[in-house]
């Protein structure tokens, strides 16, 4: 007897009757596969959201530059207006401006508080490159500061977004990979599930062969049992994930990479792939499930 996926969902042969609606093995699987989903919705969820902000920190780094200025305290004027007449007149280069006390006071703030001294501690003058959508050419552009303001310092900031990119690429594939394991363990666990009620229902097995029920028939009911388990589970489970992520905190630039770690936008869809993915993968570990234990039970 040939069947498919949607002659097992339909039920119409009533196979599943010889599956017991209830016991052991229903827990395990529902249990199984609504902790997988819920696991599954945090692990798309963290990967998406890493995705985000590495991107937003990359962007936000990618048109902008910094020139230090570490000279001489007698020599820091000079070079300083040096570099900004050579920044200003370096194509590819939108806006080039000193960084006054406050602002640089701003910016070590966070590490060392708001009373820093920065007369007393020498802090070196800073230069904000802002780049166009060209960009500029930054080794011309250190050769020509080399040469009008020796003590200038170029950091376009493509080291700290390499490290930005590989670690979103990374964290991706980590994501993937959850993903993958989390599909083994739920096809694993399904799997023992329903070699578990074979064995159990083996005197009824027996006697379904003895009025004629082929093999094809008994799997139908087995397969139509537990993907449809799985599936409710994977529906509870993907649900409860999608509530507990919503109650995270939202995306706020003081938390950095703590909040915002929801979905954003069109990403609250993505969940709804979980629970057919689970019927699928009970669906694949049934069926193989259910033809080995067939073929091994006499």
């Amino acid at each position: 007897m040939s069947w498919n996926v949607v002659s097992m969902l339909s039920g119409e042969s009533g196979a599943d009757r010889v599956v017991p609606p209830t016991g052991f093995t229903a827990r395990l699987t529902m249990f199984t596969a609504a902790a997988m989903a819920f696991l599954a919705v945090f692990a798309l969820a963290l990967s998406l959201a890493t995705d985000r902000l590495a991107t937003r920190w990359s962007d936000a780094l990618a048109r902008t530059a910094t020139v230090r200025i570490s000279a001489p305290p007698e020599q820091v004027a000079r070079q300083l207006e040096a570099a900004l007449t050579v920044l200003r007149t370096t194509p590819g280069v939108a806006e080039a401006r000193a960084l006054e006390d406050d602002a640089r006071r701003a910016l070590l703030e966070p590490w060392f508080g708001p009373d820093l001294p920065l007369d007393d501690l020498q802090i070196p003058e800073l230069i904000e490159v802002i780049e166009t959508e060209e960009g500029f050419d930054a080794v011309g552009l250190r050769a020509r500061l080399a040469g009008e303001a020796p003590g200038a310092v170029l950091d376009d900031h493509t080291r700290w977004r390499a490290p930005l990119v590989r670690a979103a690429e990374r964290l991706r594939a980590l994501g993937l990979i959850s993903l993958g394991l989390i599909s083994a363990a739920t096809a694993a666990m399904i799997t023992l599930a329903t070699q578990a009620a074979l064995a159990a229902n083996s005197q009824v097995i027996q006697a379904l062969r003895l009025i004629g029920a082929l093999d094809s028939y008994i799997a139908r009911a087995f397969v139509r049992r537990f993907t449809l388990r799985a599936l409710t589970g994977a529906l509870a489970g993907t649900l409860a994930g999608v509530a507990a992520v919503a109650l995270l905190p939202r995306a706020d630039s003081a938390g950095g990479f703590l909040t915002g770690l929801g979905f954003s936008g069109t990403g609250w869809v993505l969940p709804l792939i979980i629970p057919p993915a689970a019927a699928l993968v009970a669906f694949a570990a049934t069926r193989f499930a259910a033809f080995r234990q067939l073929r091994e039970t006499p």
